[in-house]
């Protein structure tokens, strides 16, 4: 090796050096981080984001800047492509996307680019309660109703719990929803209802909380939350899992429905230093006791329900003991609505 190469290569493991020794607080410093969010503006998931990016950054050491970008797509699953395969593995990305890519993944669903168990999760912000509504002018108004009449439902992206959870409930407990796809978002998809487009929606209880507080229980019925226990806030909605007929139903739907536990989940790329991970997930739990975050949820009529990184991690880690045969009985119902 040549003199110049040698004094190049010394140089080269010496700014390597001096990166890796960098503390969290030395590196964030002066730096912006990207809010990945993986659905259009003005839904809840971007609500909650946004709130996120508001609050977390002053307990990351350095107090980096959050900068939030919508990436919406195939379901939410164009971001956590981003986040799994582009983005850089720095700690300078955070994602939120559908809770229920674990199980996507290990069902193969279309377009998965992702290993859900390799991102790094930094915590939830709440459990996520999914329901149906119908306009009140459909003739369905209960559960029963629709398993007798067909009634139509906007649709999002094939990856969406908007679309999963409905035909997960017709391929298992007969109702007959049809889904009209091509709605760019939960919020555009809810507007479809009120201009009589459709008849009903899917989606989480806090979308329609909070772009909607006046339309239920006046303007709309919900039939069913896609919950393993019923919201406090809807006492009187059955869950998909209580209309189980028997213990394979139960076991099938509570397979799915383990989503609402991931629920409203931030997660940052792969590879992040264990340094760097362990402050974004102690910012993280700091920032749901921070008395601001805390009001400023309020006033935006969110309800919160916080899990830890460590836990969260383990909780997706867990989708992959499905056992075969309860795996090939999800399979059968959820990979319809893929055709």
């Amino acid at each position: 090796m040549s003199f110049a190469r040698a004094c190049f290569a010394i140089a080269l493991a010496l700014l390597t050096t001096s990166a890796s020794a960098q503390t969290p607080e030395q590196f964030y410093k002066g730096k912006s981080i990207d809010m990945i969010i993986g659905y259009p503006p003005a839904g809840s998931n971007d609500v909650y984001a946004r709130l996120v990016a508001r609050h977390i950054g002053k307990h990351i050491p350095g107090n980096p800047t959050i900068v939030p970008k919508n990436m919406p797509g195939a379901g939410s699953f164009l971001a956590l492509a981003h986040m799994y395969n582009i983005a850089a593995k720095d700690g300078l990305s955070i994602g939120i996307a559908a809770p229920t890519a674990a199980l996507d993944e290990k069902l193969g669903t279309q377009g998965v680019r992702f290993k859900t168990a390799e991102l790094n999760w930094i915590g939830r912000v709440d459990s996520l309660v999914n329901m149906v509504f119908l306009w009140h002018t459909s003739k369905v108004k209960t559960f029963a109703d629709a398993q007798k009449f067909e009634s139509t439902l906007s649709g999002t992206g094939v990856g969406s719990t908007v679309s999963v959870y409905p035909l997960v409930t017709n391929n298992v407990l007969g109702t007959k929803f049809k889904l009209i796809m091509g709605y760019k978002g939960s919020n555009e998809a809810q507007l479809a209802v009120e201009r009589g487009e459709v008849e009903g929606h899917s989606t989480s209880w806090t979308a329609v909380k909070v772009a909607h507080p006046d339309w239920y229980p006046e303007k709309i019925s919900i039939v069913v939350q896609y919950a393993l226990k019923r919201h406090p806030e809807l006492p009187k909605v059955p869950t998909a899992v209580e209309l189980a007929r028997n213990d394979e139903e139960r076991a099938i739907l509570s397979a799915v429905m383990n989503a609402t536990e991931v629920g409203t989940a931030f997660m940052t790329t792969p590879g992040v230093p264990a340094d760097r991970l362990a402050a974004l997930r102690r910012a993280f739990d700091a920032m749901t006791k921070d008395p601001e975050y805390l009001e400023d949820a309020k006033k935006l009529k969110l309800t919160l329900g916080p899990m830890t990184g460590e836990e969260l991690q383990k909780l997706v880690g867990e989708v992959s003991n499905l056992t075969p045969a309860l795996l090939e009985k999800v399979k059968a119902v959820y990979g319809a609505q893929q055709k």
